[in-house]
């Protein structure tokens, strides 16, 4: 008898460099390399106060980790891709890099599933370039990559977040209570998810160009 998830499946191809120039400016996916590390260590410092009240913390009680040198940064995220774990890119418009967006928490056999986390610098925000980069990153996860369904959580106050998904129509699932630690406290969530029969043989970047 045939078991079917315990057939092998076939990973995610890595490295992966993406691209989308349906509207506005080209913006490109792509890895980070260690290059990037004096440009990369600039944006995250000029965007600090603007990314913080979205990012993950750790509860009290919690051993802090030491500081993570850029080098073994770009190395754990290339474990993690060839891992078929993560897909995580740098977004980059005009040939500089403007944020990341990451498809996370992949799970294959029977479940081929994934979510989507990103962050952009405020001095690119209302361009729709974090629409269109989550748009490209999910096509890709849903499509080449083989994934079944991605799911974005974001915090029920986050607008703008919460803007962008919807801008994608990407299903509404209900909220999650206390989700995920951010800014120093446990902290609710909306989730969103899509599947590749949802989209069938649609794109969200089409999505986006019929808007």
């Amino acid at each position: 008898m045939r078991v079917p998830w315990r057939r092998k499946h076939q990973s995610a191809p890595w490295p992966v460099v993406l691209r989308d120039d349906t509207a506005g400016p080209e913006i490109v996916l792509r890895p980070l390399r260690l290059g990037d590390e004096d440009e990369w260590q600039r944006l995250r410092s000029d965007n600090d106060q603007h990314v913080r009240p979205w990012e993950p913390t750790l509860p009290p009680g919690s051993a802090t980790p030491p500081p993570v040198p850029f080098g073994r940064f770009v190395r754990e995220l290339d474990e993690q891709a060839a891992m078929d774990r993560a897909m995580p890119w740098c977004i980059e418009v005009h040939g500089r890099i403007v944020g990341q967006v990451h498809i996370f928490g992949i799970v294959r056999a029977a479940q081929q599933s994934g979510s989507v986390g990103y962050w952009l610098a405020e001095s690119e925000s209302g361009r729709g370039i974090a629409t269109r980069a989550l748009a490209v990153a999910i096509d890709h996860a849903l499509g080449p990559a083989g994934l079944h369904r991605i799911e974005v959580n974001i915090r029920v106050d986050n607008e703008r977040s919460l803007a962008l998904v919807r801008r994608l129509r990407l299903r509404e699932e209900g909220v999650r209570e206390r989700y995920l630690h951010i800014d120093g406290a446990w902290r609710d969530h909306l989730s969103f998810a899509v599947t590749s029969e949802e989209l069938g043989a649609e794109t969200l970047v089409s999505r986006l160009s019929h808007l």
